[in-house]
């Protein structure tokens, strides 16, 4: 039989940081996380959607809610982007609360365009802050993970990643390079009982509120994700934070609305072989043939979960 787990009490004891917790899927998990009784830093720039301009009232609005429910919290206002402000964010939890037991890696810019058209400051920023961000967060916390032989790691992906999307290339690579570095931080950190897992979320935010709708059929996906509220997609980050977790690591997890999957990652799905070896015609005569029918189709996240959200 599982453990009985006291609600309030998941993560009691625990020193979580949230990056971009000042609003959207990052702020639930904040708060969640505060109500399962933990001590967050809520780490947030208080940037625009695509990275400009600078604010701490964000975060100060996700400390209220915290605190007005009985929470206790910090604010962090250093960017992900670069190595010193992983380090400082990190050093932050040990300032305020002395210790720190989890990292959500939820900060995020978005620089649609089509590829084409994508300029290099659209492929560097989009970098830095999803992939680059969560590798530094990750790395300032491993060094105490390792000494107190504990930790978690919780990475936000997509499934523009996982499975595709128009206009996305710069944040479809960040977040696949993002499952890629998730587990290879479960190899290297499961000797010493550190945890990285990753979550796929569905969620009308900030982060998705740029999505046309000028269109019925536009309009009509639109109304589907507005349903899925952020707050949807903290309950899974606290358990993924929490001791109930233990053993969970190196997945990838998609939640959406009161759906949660686990995704698969790339495996061998058909093979051919001739023991004389390939010449490029022979690929192309027999080798090529005998595949097709295995190729992935050029699919989107719409495409493979086509049913509404339940």
């Amino acid at each position: 039989m599982p453990e009985t787990v006291t609600p309030g009490t998941m993560l009691a004891g625990k020193v979580a940081v949230v990056t971009g917790a000042g609003g959207g899927i990052g702020r639930e998990i904040a708060i969640m996380m505060a109500s399962e009784g933990a001590k967050v830093i809520i780490n947030d720039i208080g940037a625009s959607l695509t990275g400009e301009g600078l604010s701490e009232t964000p975060a100060q609005q996700t400390k209220q809610i915290i605190e007005q429910r009985g929470g206790e919290a910090q604010i962090n206002t250093d960017s992900v982007a670069s190595w010193e402000g992983g380090r400082r964010i990190i050093q932050s939890a040990l300032d305020h609360f002395g210790r720190i037991d989890a990292v959500v890696n939820n900060a995020g810019i978005l620089r649609d365009v089509i590829f084409h058209k994508m300029s290099e400051d659209d492929w560097t920023s989009v970098i830095n802050v999803h992939l680059n961000g969560c590798f530094y967060t990750s790395r300032a916390a491993a060094e105490h993970f390792r000494k107190q032989e504990s930790g978690a790691l919780v990475h936000m992906s997509s499934t523009s990643g996982l499975i595709g999307n128009f206009g996305q290339a710069n944040y479809s690579a960040a977040k696949l390079g993002i499952t890629a570095l998730s587990k290879s931080i479960a190899l290297d950190m499961q000797r010493y009982n550190v945890r990285s897992n990753c979550i796929a979320p569905f969620a009308w935010s900030r982060m998705t509120s740029s999505i046309p709708a000028t269109t019925p059929e536009q309009q009509a996906r639109v109304a589907k994700i507005q349903q899925m509220t952020p707050d949807k997609n903290a309950p899974m980050a606290v358990f993924l934070a929490s001791d109930a977790a233990k053993g969970v690591t190196g997945q990838v997890f998609a939640t959406r609305y009161n759906e949660i999957f686990l995704m698969s990652s790339p495996r061998p799905v058909r093979g051919i072989h001739r023991g004389e070896g390939w010449t490029p015609a022979l690929i192309a005569e027999h080798a090529a043939p005998a595949l097709k029918g295995s190729f992935m189709p050029l699919d989107r996240s719409g495409d493979v979960f086509s049913w509404d959200p339940v």
